[in-house]
């Protein structure tokens, strides 16, 4: 029996803010429990929901020599669908109403404790893994703590670590000095070929070059990263870790995205009555929305962060000339001010085609998945995506970008040989995205039997969990040996 513990910022049903949640939550789950004892520690937010908090147990406290001074931390645990967690809790550190804040050198500090502190109670907790897998910037210094203070320990010795790219956007980055004193790391560390980069400090960089292996959640994405464009600085250092870097596409949760079992829509459906049993709730949802009632209609969705790289922009430059055609769409999401303005405007300018609806409801996102016709998502850079293999397994049709995971989840159509599960364009180029949804659009309309035979592979792609969690162990095997 093997013990792997994964380190992240955030895990569901805890606490979520993205996709890593959703990681953090479902791959333990779905390791092969025979081989594999897998644990996971999160910080135990004050925002975490009372509900969850009721499960939590306190375990044990202890003092941490931390940034000059002797700070407070408390171990909680619970068990959850058979796996175990701990907490670190800190409330000067993890109080607050959201989990993170928009203070940099904080966060530094936040997770710069996080990390030391979830190093220092495994002995406590009796748990001694055989692998760390740790998740993006915010548990990068666990492969340099273990390389620096807790090497010298017996208990720490021979620990392999993972560290996992879930966006290479976010790095942990401030200057040298105040990191070095919040980290106690030395001199030694902050180096071009180590910790710093373009002058900073770089947390995520530090777990790149110490830990013994990186994944990231993508195939494509792990090439994509090793060039200037998408590396966001750090294409030279991942090209000098090609060896030990590889792309896992992430999965998602086929209990909880279920179409057969969903509690949030109106009509169930599978793979076999779909054509008969989905329209119902495109026009429930027509009904909720206040759009034009017509179960003909080609209806689109957008369930995304309105930020610069959903390629927003792109959609931005279509709409007038979309909302010609005879479609419809619906927009969840919020994000930058613009594109929520944006989507607005055109909620107001053609209101009967139109819904665009600027908050989060975990409801109506799936009742989007279950309803739409398709799914657009013309994203400059996309390291996983889950919101593509959530429409798949809803018969929703795609529309993506050939980027990161979607280019290697999303096949696209091809007329000629009847193959396909979604519909792609390679520029990111306003008018290469119009036209491939004009393309799409054509399908809809003129080939029904077509559309209805993509929709069929669609919802016979496999994105379990599952299918994921054996290349994990794969990887792990390879490195513990």
């Amino acid at each position: 029996m093997k013990n792997i513990l994964f380190v992240a910022s955030e895990g569901v049903p805890f606490i979520k803010t993205g996709g890593l949640a959703d990681v953090v939550g479902s791959l333990p789950k779905c390791i092969d429990k025979n081989y594999y004892d897998v644990r996971v520690i999160l910080p135990k937010y004050t925002c975490i929901k009372q509900e969850m908090k009721d499960k939590l147990q306190f375990k044990q406290s202890f003092y941490l020599d931390f940034h000059w001074r002797n700070v407070y931390v408390g171990i909680l645990e619970a068990e959850y669908d058979g796996v175990k967690y701990y907490f670190i809790d800190n409330e000067g550190y993890f109080g607050g109403p959201r989990p993170y804040c928009d203070d940099p050198l904080w966060e530094i500090e936040k997770y710069a404790f996080f990390c030391k502190a979830a190093l220092s109670a495994l002995p406590l907790i009796g748990f001694r893994p055989d692998l760390i897998h740790c998740h993006d910037w915010q548990t990068g210094l666990i492969p340099v703590y273990m390389h620096e203070r807790f090497a010298a320990g017996e208990f720490y010795r021979g620990i392999k670590t993972v560290l996992t790219i879930h966006n290479l956007k976010f790095q942990g980055k401030w200057g040298v000095k105040d990191v070095e004193e919040i980290t106690g790391l030395s001199d030694y560390f902050f180096t071009p070929d180590k910790m710093e980069a373009f002058k900073d400090a770089n947390l995520l960089k530090g777990g790149l070059v110490y830990a013994d292996a990186i994944t990231t959640v993508s195939n494509t994405y792990a090439e994509e990263i090793k060039t200037p464009f998408y590396g966001e600085g750090l294409d030279g250092l991942m090209q000098a870790r090609a060896n030990s870097l590889r792309g896992i596409v992430n999965g998602i949760d086929y209990e909880t995205f279920n179409p057969e079992t969903d509690e949030f829509i109106e009509q169930k459906y599978n793979a076999i009555n779909f054509r008969k049993e989905k329209v119902k709730n495109k026009l429930k949802l027509q009904e909720e929305l206040g759009l034009d009632k017509d179960p003909s209609v080609m209806m689109l969705g957008i369930v995304s962060r309105l930020t610069d790289q959903k390629g927003l922009d792109l959609i931005a430059y279509i709409m007038d000339e979309l909302c010609q055609d005879k479609i419809q769409l619906v927009v969840l999401g919020t994000g930058e001010e613009r594109y929520e303005n944006m989507f607005r405007h055109f909620d107001w300018k053609y209101s009967n085609k139109v819904s665009g609806n600027i908050y989060y409801s975990d409801g109506l996102s799936h009742k989007i998945y279950a309803a739409c016709d398709a799914f657009l998502m013309p994203s400059l850079f996309e390291p996983c995506g889950l919101s593509q293999l959530m429409s798949l397994r809803y018969g929703t049709v795609p529309i993506v970008r050939e980027t990161g995971g979607l280019k290697d989840t999303v096949e696209a159509y091809n007329e000629y040989e009847s193959t396909g599960t979604g519909f792609s364009f390679t520029n990111y180029n306003a008018h290469e995205l119009l036209n491939t949804i004009r393309y799409a659009e054509h399908i809809f309309y003129d080939r029904k039997r077509e559309w209805n035979k993509i929709i069929d592979r669609a919802m016979a792609a496999d994105f379990s969990w599952y299918t994921s969690a054996a290349k994990y162990q794969e990887m792990y095997d390879w490195l513990m040996g």
